[in-house]
């Protein structure tokens, strides 16, 4: 089956060619760093996580790297307001994230650049910027890409670059020689951090970190560039002048980007104070719930935010887990003949292709909840082998790996691996006391649950069949 997802740049589904065979190179623009993860967050960091974690379900060696913005005005005002230094204030943040992250079961990026890190990278590039002509000192010392240089400015919005006085973090400033000009490099206020430049005592502006980071980690074009659809414009568009103006090629070949989180159609953020954090979210619903309330719905499209809608969603997957349970419970007494080989098959095809269709959860969640009714109805009539009983819950538990929504998965069977363990022991220690009738009821027991034991000179192994 072919993946094919919907490319920002060019505005339709296109077949995913990776730069080099079986790899991917993918970065994600995370965060600024000065204050906790909301839901809005949540969703972005759910998003990502699970096509990282279906690419590597394809196969594919996936290089993943999502960057922390860890100086920023926004940083610096609140730091101010602490009397801390801007970068304690970003490390504390940062590890907040970390602990939030891991509760939403998210897992870690290979790669977590920091601007504060990569001044070195962003100097040079704002030095490699200026010599091919598209950007300027001004006389403060601060440096501004040139959009006036610029001929096809809006490859991923389709905004004009008039249009651009509109969008966010866009500032006023005589030093400019165009308003839309934006800041490569601003120049320090008096007690504000600072590194020294070529032009100054001064801090990188806030597109060109992204633009530095991903040709230190990736080189010139890299396969994925991914982030929410509020940074289209103009922080992508920005992105793209400055790499192509450095290397004259594409920064990325694919361009992804999810849907906002909304209250009352409005974007969830911090700025419009109509946000839930995390934190609060996970006091009264689990990771899997909110896991199951983000990807039951199409990453590029909005969800609306509300109680009621977390609580449905909570609902839905209530089902799922029961159904998990039965099979967990039927794994040594189900007695059928069926063995459920043609639904398993039919569900696993189904769900990779919807999955290839765009990352399109929502169907692939449907997908199982179809074989769940299928599989509920087989165990009501008694009709399920336990045969039949593994295979579903071998099927659930590897595409779990890419939806993380069954009930800790990963954590219970790392308990189960546990009680096998002690029970090797146990009937170690029987067959020592020559008590065999008791240690090969303990090998049977095991084997009619999938375990199965072989004997060898350095001791029992075992292995799920």
């Amino acid at each position: 089956m072919t993946l094919r997802m919907y490319n920002t740049l060019t505005k339709q589904k296109e077949e995913f060619k990776p730069i080099d065979d079986g790899k991917v190179s993918m970065y994600v623009c995370g965060i600024t760093v000065y204050d906790d993860i909301h839901m809005g967050h949540a969703r972005h960091m759910i998003v990502f996580d699970m096509i990282v974690r279906y690419l590597r379900f394809k196969g594919y060696r996936v290089m993943h790297a999502t960057n922390f913005t860890d100086v920023d005005d926004k940083i610096i005002n609140r730091a101010n307001e602490a009397g801390i230094p801007p970068l304690q204030l970003s490390a504390t943040y940062i590890d907040r994230y970390f602990r939030e992250a891991e509760a939403l079961g998210v897992k870690r990026a290979d790669r977590y650049p920091k601007a504060s890190e990569f001044i070195d990278q962003i100097v040079e590039m704002i030095k490699s910027i200026m010599k091919a002509g598209y950007a300027y000192r001004a006389e403060d010392g601060s440096v501004y890409f040139a959009m006036d240089k610029v001929k096809d400015y809006g490859q991923l919005s389709g905004m004009k670059i008039d249009e651009l006085m509109s969008g966010t973090r866009v500032e006023a400033d005589e030093s400019k020689h165009n308003p839309a000009d934006f800041a490569l490099w601003k120049s320090a206020k008096p007690g504000e951090i600072s590194w020294p430049s070529p032009w100054g005592e001064g801090r990188p502006g806030w597109h060109i970190e992204c633009s530095a980071m991903c040709r230190e980690l990736f080189g010139d074009t890299l396969d994925i560039h991914g982030g929410g659809n509020d940074l289209i414009f103009p922080h992508h568009e920005n992105e793209i002048l400055q790499s192509w103006a450095v290397t004259g090629k594409k920064l990325a070949n694919y361009w992804l980007h999810n849907g906002m989180l909304e209250v009352q159609d409005a974007k969830m953020s911090k700025s419009l104070k109509n946000f839930f954090t995390v934190r609060q979210v996970l006091e009264v619903h689990t990771k899997e719930e909110l896991r199951f309330y983000f990807l039951n719905t199409h990453y590029r499209g909005p969800i609306g935010y509300s109680d009621a809608a977390l609580l449905e969603a909570a609902a839905s997957l209530k089902r799922l887990h029961n159904t998990y349970a039965a099979l967990v419970a039927a794994k040594s007494n189900a007695s059928g003949t069926d063995d459920a080989q043609e639904l398993v098959e039919k569900a696993r095809t189904d769900f990779i292709a919807q999955m290839d269709d765009d990352f399109n959860s929502r169907a692939a969640i449907a997908v199982i909840f179809d074989l769940v009714r299928e599989i509920n109805r087989l165990l009501a009539e008694g009709k399920l082998s336990a045969s039949g009983v593994r295979k579903v819950l071998t099927f659930l538990e590897e595409i779990d790996q890419v939806l993380g929504i069954l009930p800790s998965a990963s954590n219970g069977q790392e308990d189960l691996d546990g009680v096998i363990q002690i029970m090797i022991e146990v009937r170690k220690e029987l067959r020592k006391r020559k008590a065999y009738d008791l240690a090969d009821m303990i090998r049977d027991k095991l084997a009619a649950v999938g375990i199965q034991l072989e004997d060898s000179a350095e001791g029992a192994k075992w292995k799920r069949v």
